[in-house]
């Protein structure tokens, strides 16, 4: 294949642009936030992100290069079709329930990061925990589309994959570095621009080429492979349904969603952003949809591609390229071609700035620095943006399985991170203990359940698995929303055991030693690093602790701090007077 100098001249003029884009918005925002609150305006954007500017970023957070690409795979794959294109209906939903249910509770009580709840419930120790799989999930999907990215600009422009894929890390590392979430959001814009128009534009030109049959005939005929609608085996409806569930479900806790909610100027503007996301992700979805069936109905040695087809080749995943670059004009597969780019950068950028916010603040700042300055926490983001950045871009150059990893770490933000945010938000009562029950129970039910990307064997084979060409088990039963579910009862059966024990003195109050139950209100979750601005706490949140009545007061009490608080509480003498 020829190298394109006009293919390599458009994605250039593309980046600058984008790079442009992203050092404007640092510059216009620079001076946002107070002196002391400059970190809390890099994370959530001083929480004036309007409707606009709001909406385009959060659509942009998720679709990205794996929700395109993969969209399109999934309808172009023999034997899938559009009936295993999960992630747009998947993550609509989980957008919309995010909105319903999630984003007023988190949004109203200033939250900055996802994982402060967390710390202010269960403490410093389980937000770290809490921390590895939310990082995990980040930093996995950042290499992954950094990997798909590479893949698709050597398809179109005949480039080295390496130097595709260090140059727009690079770009989305240097405006995420100076410009916070103001440079993410505002580049988004843009991106979610130029993936509409540059899909869009491709999609009349692809379906014209003369080897394409009619995608409404191959939609249920089969012609050059089955048509492209897809059916779902009886003996796959559970695999189905845990999928489904966990792009649903597991859709919900991450740091890049909860950035853009915690950035909103109001609770329910938070939750119109959501909905705006969900409209945002299924429009967004279907030029890809439309591009993976006219790879299904193309005969494709009819075209320059050749034979075997890209399925025999095993270049499915690459579907969408290579529909741009064979079957329409050059100048408009380069135009596509920065549509996936940019989509890939809006998603990458977010995941990059999210794992810097959540280890500068719940980390960093609330773990081990309580009393480290607002510029000290500046520079810890920008260190970590770089930091992050090149991780992702290593992971995405060397590792053979990028999109395996990326599916265990995603797989445990489902299964472990969920059911947690599920108990601090509505279950009263859950505590430490519990939280470290349901987190270990679900990862040792994820782990050995097996992972055939990573070639991991089962060590649970449960009803239904089979081995795959690798001899490789690969599970039917829906075993990650189990151990999810398990999870999450165990969080709430061990917490209520743990409170019970202690609450009714069969347990003495020394063996505490998480202070989860009788030093509820201990140092950790009053310390001068609050995790939510002080108007935000009122008493009637704080779990109540019921002592035995044989137990002095200033015994149960370990904290003389919290003791002294609770007493000189305005609330509390409110309540007193009356």
């Amino acid at each position: 294949m020829p190298f394109h100098v006009e293919g390599l001249v458009a994605i250039v003029v593309f980046y600058l642009a984008i790079l442009a884009v992203g050092i404007w918005a640092a510059w216009k925002t620079k001076n946002t936030g107070s002196e002391g609150d400059r970190s809390e305006a890099i994370i959530v954007g001083g929480r004036d992100i309007g409707l606009l500017v709001g909406g385009f970023t959060m659509t942009a957070t998720w679709v990205g290069g794996g929700y395109i690409n993969g969209t399109a795979e999934a309808v172009y794959v023999p034997g899938y079709g559009l009936a295993w294109a999960q992630a747009p209906i998947g993550y609509s939903l989980s957008l919309v329930l995010g909105g319903l249910f999630f984003a007023k509770p988190m949004r109203s009580k200033g939250y900055v990061t996802m994982l402060d709840p967390f710390q202010q419930i269960y403490g410093k120790r389980m937000g770290g925990l809490l921390f590895i799989p939310a990082l995990m999930g980040e930093m996995f999907w950042a290499a992954a589309i950094f990997s798909a990215l590479g893949a698709t600009i050597s398809v179109i422009i005949d480039i080295n994959i390496n130097i595709s894929v260090i140059v727009s890390a690079l770009i989305a590392t240097m405006y995420t570095l100076v410009g916070g979430l103001y440079s993410v959001a505002y580049t988004d814009v843009v991106q979610l621009f130029c993936i509409f128009l540059g899909l869009w534009i491709s999609v009349p030109f692809a379906m014209s080429h003369p080897a394409v049959t009619d995608i409404g005939f191959t939609a249920v005929h089969q012609v050059h492979q089955a048509p492209w609608l897809g059916s779902i085996n009886s003996l796959d409806i559970y695999t189905w349904l845990d999928n489904f569930l966990l792009l649903t479900l597991g859709g919900i806790p991450w740091q890049a969603y909860f950035q853009r909610v915690l950035s909103s100027s109001s609770a329910t503007y938070a939750q119109v952003l959501s909905f705006l996301a969900a409209f945002g992700c299924l429009v967004m979805a279907l030029p890809a949809i439309l591009i993976g069936a006219i790879g299904a109905s193309t005969a494709w040695n009819q075209t320059e591609y050749g034979v075997p087809d890209p399925m025999t080749k095993k270049e499915a995943d690459m579907i969408l390229p290579i529909v741009l670059q064979y079957l329409c004009p050059v100048y408009i597969s380069f135009f596509g071609l920065g549509a996936v780019s940019a989509a890939v950068m809006s998603s990458a950028d977010s995941s990059i700035l999210s794992a810097s916010s959540m280890f500068a603040r719940n980390i960093y700042q609330l773990s081990f620095r309580q009393n480290a300055s607002d510029r000290e926490i500046v520079w810890v983001m920008r260190i970590t943006v770089f930091l992050f950045g090149a991780s992702a871009t290593a992971m995405a150059l060397l590792a053979s399985s990028v999109y395996g990893l990326w599916y265990l770490s995603s797989d445990l933000v489902y299964i472990i991170i969920f059911p947690q945010l599920l108990c601090v938000l509505f279950i009263k009562g859950t505590n430490t203990y519990g939280a470290i029950a349901g987190y270990l129970f679900g990862l040792v039910l994820r782990i050995t359940g097996g992972e055939p990307y990573l070639y991991l064997q089962p060590l649970i084979y449960y009803p239904g698995c089979y081995p795959d060409e690798n001899n490789i088990y690969t599970q039917r039963f829906p075993f990650k929303t189990l151990a999810m579910l398990t999870s999450f009862f165990t969080n709430i059966i061990v917490s209520y055991i743990a409170k019970y024990l202690f609450e009714s003195g069969t347990l003495p109050p020394k063996l505490d030693f998480l202070d989860a139950v009788v030093a509820r209100y201990s140092r950790e979750h009053m310390d001068k690093a609050t995790l939510v601005k002080s108007d935000n706490i009122v008493l009637n949140e704080l779990a109540p602790v019921n002592p035995r009545h044989s137990l002095t007061l200033t015994s149960t009490f370990t904290n003389k701090e919290a003791f002294n608080y609770v007493d000189s509480s305005p609330e509390l003498s409110n309540t007193e007077d009356n």
